[in-house]
């Protein structure tokens, strides 16, 4: 029993920031725009986040772990608002290409993340010597009590705020989008935005407040990985592939937030299986890290050979908008 608890609990701790870029990505492409930039975002969120709590905890002598934490998220916010309007005014203004841009957006978040990480290494006396364990303890802080009951809290109540606030995020978002006329019109904006436009919805307003609102919730993914999974430490390149997990889970999801709740987990569950099973060669383990994406394709083609409009991924999805044109 002991076995399968520790195994869902690293199940969830690798679905936290899944969770979080996927949920920021579907409000995104809700909106019309596919952001490949989303895993450059999680860095910058990171990054971002761990520099901030650095630097608030080496400019006091008794850092309060919960300003630490508001410092760190108010960081990592930013920097993810940054990313999205930087992909907005290339995409939407300036009419670029989502794809040319998002990709340059990762490599550019990356490099972001790497470069200030190890920056600020060197800083703090060499690599792998970054501490913030105050900033980080007020993330890694469980529920007192439940977190101690056998079973039950270990496996539902033995993990950080962040944690709780990725699941209640995808929950709000759901709601948003389907339960409101906001989230009606943003709907439109993705399926159709000449349609939209002649409607007297501002497509342009509506593209811009998705993919930067969304890219501040994805870069929430980055900075729950770096405070809370890690610890408050950086290790460059120590994201993987989680970012295009991310942007793989919105598939699977079939571009609905609470779907990816319960999706997060399982790719979550996949991505650590090969630990789990005795016996791999490296090889075998890199086939396994590999089924989140083959569960993606095959959800893919199925919802395809089905044709259900409300499986389908938005109509307008990765379409640049012409005004003139409508």
């Amino acid at each position: 029993m002991s076995a399968i608890i520790i195994f869902i609990q690293q199940a969830v701790g690798q679905a936290v920031a899944i969770l979080f870029g996927a949920s920021g990505e579907i409000l995104i492409e809700r909106s019309g725009n596919l952001n490949l930039g989303i895993p450059g975002v999680m860095y910058m969120g990171g990054i971002s986040g761990l520099m901030g709590a650095f630097f608030y905890e080496n400019s006091t002598e008794n850092p309060v772990p919960f300003v630490g934490f508001l410092v760190s998220v108010m960081a990592a916010l930013i920097a993810s608002a940054i990313g999205g309007l930087i992909y907005s005014f290339l995409t939407i203004s300036l009419r670029v290409n989502q794809n040319v841009v998002g990709l340059s957006l990762t490599t550019f978040g990356v490099g972001f993340g790497n470069f200030f990480g190890g920056s600020i290494s060197k800083l703090a006396g060499g690599v792998g010597q970054i501490s913030v364990k105050s900033t980080a303890s007020a993330y890694t802080a469980t529920i007192p009590g439940l977190s101690k009951v056998p079973v039950i809290g270990e496996i539902f109540f033995h993990y950080g705020v962040m944690t709780y606030v990725s699941v209640i995020a995808a929950l709000i978002l759901s709601w948003f989008m389907f339960h409101t006329r906001t989230g009606l019109n943003l709907r439109a904006v993705g399926e159709s935005p000449a349609t939209a436009d002649a409607a007297g919805i501002s497509v342009m307003k509506y593209k811009y407040v998705a993919t930067v609102v969304g890219s501040m919730i994805s870069g929430l993914g980055g900075l729950y990985f770096v405070m809370e999974y890690l610890g408050g430490t950086w290790t460059n390149n120590g994201f993987g592939d989680r970012g295009w997990l991310a942007v793989a889970l919105v598939i699977l999801a079939l571009w609905k937030p609470v779907n990816a709740i319960w999706g997060s987990f399982l790719f979550g569950a996949l991505y650590i299986l090969y630990i789990y099973v005795p016996g791999l060669s490296r090889g075998q383990q890199e086939l396994c890290k590999m089924l989140p994406y083959v569960v993606t394709i095959i959800v893919l083609i199925i919802t395809s050979f089905r044709n259900k409009l409300e499986n389908q991924p938005p109509a307008g999805l990765g379409q640049a908008y012409f005004r003139e044109n409508r």
